[in-house]
């Protein structure tokens, strides 16, 4: 199994992003993965820089680690196009290390470009399908067209390509889209320990890798990780129906409100107990995970690389693996 670490771009600027991807490759992380937001979930999260840019830096920064969007929305805020050319210059940069998640979006993100974000979540689905096909199509080289029911290309060509398409990890919440994942992605990424979606996936032909993304908040006692974790991700208890939808920080900070501590620290393991975070991990693997990202909401990303070095990384690569 393959061990990432979660940039959280809401939560740090550029500068900050760089240098803990720097110091995962030397922690021994194998990826790193990076939201790719134009809005915070919450105002006291105080960031959100241009994923893209970052994801150059580090390729730059970097020599072995790989990179990944997790993830990125190819549909309302970007044209499929430009994620395309996007996408195949970071793999070019660097030297092939790079794999592009997708997925159909929040409204936190996608309104903001003013043509409103599909109330259908079928809808959303369609338009992501149609948008990978427009990147694959994109990756083949050469002058492209394709006019289709969302989108549009009108003889656009690549000029810098990696040796070997990019590989497309495609996110899913729920049965639909994990079989969406199967038909036109190369991977499969999901935020939950659920073997029903990875059996979706599988039964609908996947047969590429399997991103689980799991939460978890670091510090030297339990209650100063718990606090710490409600003060900025107390959004990830409200579940993916309510964080499709809500339009702004604001609107996440008043869902919010009622999250207490102790439905943060029953959500995800906070503190030091590296037996929590195992166990938790433990469940993403029997659900199907082979590759597990892990985003650290705790208040000192220095220490939780200490932390992973020592307690976490040899006991999560021990972990049974599935077939």
């Amino acid at each position: 199994m393959e061990i990432g670490y979660k940039l959280m771009a809401e939560a740090f600027g550029p500068i900050d992003l760089v240098a803990q991807a720097v110091r995962a490759e030397r922690a021994g992380f194998d990826f790193v993965e990076i939201s790719d937001h134009f809005h915070p979930w919450l105002e006291a999260q105080g960031h959100a820089p241009f994923a893209w840019s970052v994801l150059g830096a580090i390729a730059a920064r970097t020599e072995r680690i790989k990179l990944l969007t997790g993830v990125t929305c190819p549909t309302v805020r970007y044209h499929p196009a430009v994620i395309a050319q996007a996408a195949a210059t970071l793999a070019v940069l660097s030297q092939g290390r790079f794999t592009l998640g997708v997925g159909s979006g929040e409204r936190l993100n996608e309104h903001i470009v003013g043509d409103g974000f599909p109330e259908s979540p079928k809808k959303r689905q369609d338009m992501l399908r149609e948008a990978v096909e427009v990147i694959r199509l994109l990756f083949q080289g050469g002058y492209r067209s394709h006019r289709g029911e969302f989108f549009e290309v009108a003889r656009a060509r690549i000029f810098d390509l990696p040796d070997e398409p990019v590989p497309i990890a495609v996110a899913a919440g729920g049965p639909g889209a994990a079989r969406l994942a199967a038909e036109v992605g190369d991977a499969l990424f999901f935020t939950e320990p659920d073997a029903a979606l990875v059996g979706a996936y599988r039964d609908a032909g996947g047969q590429g890798p399997r991103y689980g993304e799991m939460t978890m908040a670091y510090a030297q006692n339990e209650q100063t990780a718990v606090k710490a974790a409600r003060a900025t991700t107390r959004w990830a208890v409200l579940g993916w129906k309510v964080l499709a939808e809500l339009p702004t920080p604001a609107s996440f900070a008043a869902a919010s409100t009622t999250v207490r501590d102790e439905d943060v620290a029953a959500a995800f393991p906070c503190g030091p107990d590296p037996d929590r975070v195992v166990a938790r991990a433990r469940a993403y693997v029997e659900a199907g995970t082979d590759r597990l990202a892990i985003l650290n909401c705790g208040p000192d990303p220095d220490f939780f690389f200490d932390y992973y070095t020592d307690e976490l990384d040899a006991r999560l690569r021990a972990l049974p693996g599935q077939v």
